[in-house]
């Protein structure tokens, strides 16, 4: 150890393990939101397009677009459960 100690070996507080679990979680969320934004986006661009065309869109549109936000929601959901699981000890074989 630097300092001068007892010799003993360092034990990391921050593992790899933990890191490549945090960096999963980010990316998890980023990328379901980022998925969940564009078909918003796109779906809502061609739903009020048809919506001024035909009226009786309206509601297959807002059920698409619920179906959209139900994905960054689970994506959400999958982030926070990886985010919290990550603290452990990488699994040996």
């Amino acid at each position: 150890p630097i300092g001068g100690g007892t010799g003993s070996a360092v034990v990391p507080q921050y593992t790899l393990f933990a890191a490549f679990g945090h960096l999963g979680s980010g990316l998890t969320g980023g990328l379901s939101g980022l998925a969940a934004g564009m078909a918003i986006g796109i779906v809502g661009d061609a739903g009020v397009r048809a919506t001024a065309q035909q009226p009786k869109l309206f509601v297959g549109m807002i059920l698409i677009l619920i179906f959209a936000e139900a994905l960054g929601l689970y994506g959400l959901i999958v982030a926070l459960i990886m985010s919290s699981a990550g603290g452990g000890t990488c699994p040996e074989n």
